[in-house]
């Protein structure tokens, strides 16, 4: 079967492409795409040990400036010491054969997709590109740049506000006090991984948004009247993770995640206006 690649930017036929010609295309994308990967894997490598000391297991020691920074915060506002988290530490253990061999190579490859991703979304873009009308591409003008900066930040979101109150969370969470929590590299690995990739993700909410917007799938009234339920969910999310009862500490973690929602509701709003401009100019 034969497929058809536009070149709608100059709106001419590029030439006749099988599929099998269409995946070789993908193939070469995806080649460069681990290639970068790599690069980015072998950066973290070298770098292996401050890595795994100062970032991963940051979350896991008092001074970390998450800690330090909610800290000075009470003081300031002149509630104490019932925002700080003093004399805190996590004792982690490996507990299988190859266990510390197999979390070096998963937070290389985990850092090295992080390095790699303003890239990784390029030879993304590559590919779609050449589907895409001249008018698609003028409205999708820096979506690189945007993709990755929304990423990068909810990357920081991740490690800086999620992460620190999930890990004190479950450190401190104790059924009995007889048992004590200690962890394996592995399982702590687990934890961490899907809260700073998820938090990547997560803020890339108002560009997913905008792209279902434009093919009709949501609409700005849909979004404003699911508001109160999205409010429910962010702070029932806010509210577990977060240690101890202080409204400053939930609000850290909420609002921006009711921010993205609200910047969502914009876009959608602004792309159906321009949907309605469209048609009024066709129909005149």
């Amino acid at each position: 079967m034969a497929l058809k690649l536009f070149n709608r930017t100059a709106g001419e036929t590029k030439a006749e492409m099988s599929f099998v010609d269409h995946l070789e295309v993908l193939r070469g994308h995806l080649f460069r795409s681990v290639i970068a990967i790599v690069v980015g894997a072998i950066v973290v490598g070298i770098y292996n040990k401050f890595v795994v000391r100062n970032i991963l297991m940051g979350p896991t020691h008092s001074d970390f400036p998450t800690y330090r920074l909610m800290c000075r915060i009470g003081n300031a506002m002149g509630l104490g010491k019932s925002m700080c988290i003093e004399d805190f530490s996590v004792p982690m253990q490996n507990t299988a054969v190859g266990g510390q061999l197999s979390m070096f190579f998963s937070v290389v490859l985990i850092g090295g997709l992080i390095l790699a991703f303003p890239y990784v979304f390029y030879e993304f873009w590559r590919f779609v590109k050449p589907a895409l009308t001249e008018k698609e591409l003028g409205k999708t003008r820096g979506v690189i740049f945007w993709v990755s900066f929304l990423f990068f930040v909810g990357v920081c979101f991740g490690y800086f506000v999620v992460s620190p109150y999930t890990i004190h969370f479950f450190a401190t969470f104790q059924v009995d006090e007889f048992i004590e929590n200690r962890w394996t590299i592995g399982s702590y690995l687990d934890t961490m991984t899907p809260l700073i990739l998820g938090s990547g993700l997560a803020f890339q909410l108002p560009l997913v948004m905008f792209f279902l917007a434009k093919v009709g799938i949501v609409t700005a009234t849909f979004l404003a009247q699911s508001r109160k339920y999205a409010l429910v969910i962010v702070l029932i999310v806010a509210g577990v993770i977060t240690p101890g009862p202080d409204i400053i500490s939930q609000m850290t973690v909420a609002l921006p995640l009711l921010l993205l929602y609200e910047i969502s509701i914009v876009l959608c709003r602004r792309v159906e206006k321009e949907r309605a401009a469209e048609d009024v100019k066709e129909w005149s």
